[in-house]
C-alpha cells in the first residue's frame, strides 16, 4: 500500500527566515491522520535563508537526522560538537538524556534540508552527534544506507533505533530496488525529480507512506534524488 501525500497538502508555516513544510503534525500544524508512521515521528522540509537559522534549543529522547539538499548547515551543541554539513551529506544527533543545539545557515545563499525525527529504542542514554560526507557518486543508480540502527550497516552513521535512512540519485530511466519488507513502515520523498514507486507517481517533495510492500522499485522519470526511511 502506498499513500501518496502531495506536497501541496503538507502542513507548515513561513516565518520569513524559515519556510517549513511538515509531512507530520508538528508545532502549530496538527492532523490526527498524520501523527507518525511507525517509529517515524517528524519529516520537515525546511528552506532556511542565508545568515539565519535555529538558535540554541533543547531536545531529549529522539534520533534527529538532517539530510542537506542544498547549501550547508552549521551545527553546534552543548556537548562541544561543531560541524558543517553540506548538500548530499548527513548529520545525526541522538538527543538521549538531553542536549542543546543550534543549526545555522552560514552560507551566502539558501539552504534546504530534510529534518527527520525517529523514536529511539531506549530512553535516557547519553547524547551524541556525528556527521559524514558521503562521496557524491556513491548514491548514483542505487540505494545507499546513510544512517542506521543495524549493526551490519558498518559504513552508515549510527542511530539508536530500529530504522535506516537510505538515499539514491537516479538518472532518468534508471531503477533502484529496496527490500522494505511487508511488516515495515517506509516513508519516501523525492528531494528532486519525478519518480514512480511500485506504480505510484511522485513529484518532487511529495511524500509516500508505504506499508505491506515487500520490495520497492523506484524508477526515475526525470533525474531524481530520493530519500527513504525504513522504520519499525
Amino acid at each position: 500500500m502506498i499513500d501518496r501525500r502531495p506536497f501541496e497538502t503538507l502542513g507548515g508555516a513561513n516565518h520569513g527566515w524559515l519556510d517549513a513544510k511538515h509531512h507530520f503534525s508538528f508545532a502549530s500544524y496538527y492532523d490526527p491522520a498524520r501523527m507518525n508512521w511507525g517509529a517515524l515521528r517528524v519529516w520537515n522540509d525546511d528552506t532556511i535563508g542565508a545568515g539565519t537559522g535555529f538558535p540554541p534549543h533543547p531536545h531529549s529522547d529522539m534520533e534527529i537526522i538532517t539530510y542537506v539538499r542544498e547549501g550547508a548547515i552549521t551545527h553546534q551543541d552543548s556537548l562541544g560538537n561543531t560541524g558543517r554539513t553540506e548538500a548530499g551529506d548527513v548529520q545525526v544527533m541522538s538527543a538521549g538524556s538531553g542536549v542543546r543545539h543550534s543549526e545555522y545557515n552560514r552560507e551566502p545563499g539558501t539552504t534546504r534540508i530534510f529534518q527527520i525525527w525517529i523514536e529511539p529504542k531506549t530512553r535516557g542514554q547519553a547524547p551524541s552527534w556525528g556527521a559524514k560526507p558521503f562521496p557524491k557518486g556513491e548514491c548514483s543508480g542505487r540505494f545507499v544506507t546513510l544512517a542506521s540502527g543495524f549493526a551490519e550497516d558498518t559504513d552508515a552513521l549510527p542511530i539508536r533505533t530500529d530504522a535506516r535512512i537510505i538515499g539514491a540519485t537516479l538518472k532518468a530511466g534508471e531503477t533502484a530496488e529496496y527490500p522494505l519488507g511487508a511488516d515495515r513502515h517506509g516513508y519516501l520523498v523525492p528531494a528532486s525529480g519525478v519518480i514512480d514507486v511500485n506504480g505510484t507517481r511522485l513529484n518532487a517533495r511529495d511524500g509516500a507512506a508505504i506499508s505491506q510492500e515487500a520490495l520497492l522499485r523506484v524508477t526515475a522519470i526525470d533525474d531524481a534524488e530520493v530519500v527513504l526511511v525504513d522504520a519499525a
